[in-house]
């Protein structure tokens, strides 16, 4: 039984995700005055050459601050697994 209701929310999931993606049309590039701003002004404001990193930590900084977090939670729960999983050397206080 569990099998069938997992095989159905996945059918489900799958369905979903194909009609999300069908209306897209691949291969046009969508370009918004907002990527012509970043790539006219980009630079300019932000004194970054790589285009990437400055709208990431400079345009969307908070939201950058709350990826971060969580990827810093993640980095630090998988070394904490692996250790316990793997057996490193316990540290012992002097």
């Amino acid at each position: 039984m569990r099998k069938i209701v997992a095989g159905l929310i996945l059918g489900a999931l799958l369905i979903t995700f194909v009609a999300m993606i069908l209306p897209l049309e691949f291969g046009s590039p969508r370009m918004s005055d907002m990527d012509d701003y970043f790539i006219r002004y980009g630079q300019e404001q932000t004194g970054n050459n790589n285009e990437c990193t400055a709208i990431v930590f400079d345009y969307r900084g908070f939201d950058t601050i709350g990826e971060s977090t969580v990827l810093f939670t993640a980095v630090i729960g998988v070394g904490i697994m692996f250790r316990r999983f793997f057996g490193g050397e316990e540290v012992e206080d002097e």
